[in-house]
This record gives structure tokens, sequence and C-alpha cells, in this order.
């Protein structure tokens, strides 16, 4: 019988995005980076970089755990800073992702579970 196992890297890449896609692009960049140049080279195409929401949504908003935002904030956003064009993020982590870089094509900020005083304190204090 002829063996017929097929590895992931055996796949062209039109088919890993095709599979990528069907993933959370947090969990795209979190797992892919890193690994090996080609994985790296998809994770960071701006399919999955433009548009980044960094927290868990179920029934309720989830922060992304510390180990995971502080990869991204240390590792990842550094390399595709450039490339976000929207951020959504979670009270906990707003301070730490928006100061973890620069982020010149930022059009967007979607800020979530969020209260008055936080939001005023970010906005009208020198941090940014």
């Amino acid at each position: 019988m002829e063996d017929l196992s097929i590895r992931l890297s055996d796949l062209p890449d039109e088919i890993l995005i095709f599979i990528l896609r069907k993933l959370y692009n947090v969990e795209v960049l979190y797992s892919l980076t890193g690994v090996n140049k080609r994985l790296n080279t998809l994770a960071y195409d701006s399919i999955f970089t433009t548009h980044l929401t960094l927290y868990f949504l179920d029934k309720f908003i989830y922060p992304l755990p510390d180990p995971m935002l502080d990869r991204f904030r240390l590792q990842i956003l550094p390399k595709i800073h450039h490339k976000v064009k929207w951020l959504n993020l979670e009270s906990t982590s707003i301070e730490r992702i928006l100061l973890a870089t620069n982020y010149p094509n930022l059009n967007g900020l979607g800020l979530y579970d969020i209260d008055v005083e936080k939001a005023l304190y970010l906005f009208n204090s020198k941090l940014f």
C-alpha cells in the first residue's frame, strides 16, 4: 500500500492561507511566528496583520493570557506594526499594546470593556 500522508510543509501557500483564514488572526500570528521562514512570511501577510483583535470573545470578552500578550508586545507587534490598520483591544491590555510600538498606519481603534475613568486617563494623559 502506498504512503498517502501529506505534511503541512507539502501544501502550497494558497491552501495554507485558505486553512489559516479559518482561525483568528491572533492565533495565526501567535502560533506560526518563529516556527520557520515560510510560516513567518504567511503569518505576516496583510491578511492576518491589518485587522487585529487582541482578546478572546465567547459570550464575554476575555483578555489574552499574560504570556501571550507579552509575546505580542515584545516580539510580534514590533515586526508587523507598520501593517496594522485596525486594533481591537480590551481594557486590561490597552496601555501595554498601544505603548508596545508605533502604529504609523493605524486608522481605527476599537476599545472594549473600558470604563469612562480609564478612557479619560488614557486619552488625557501624556502616555501616547
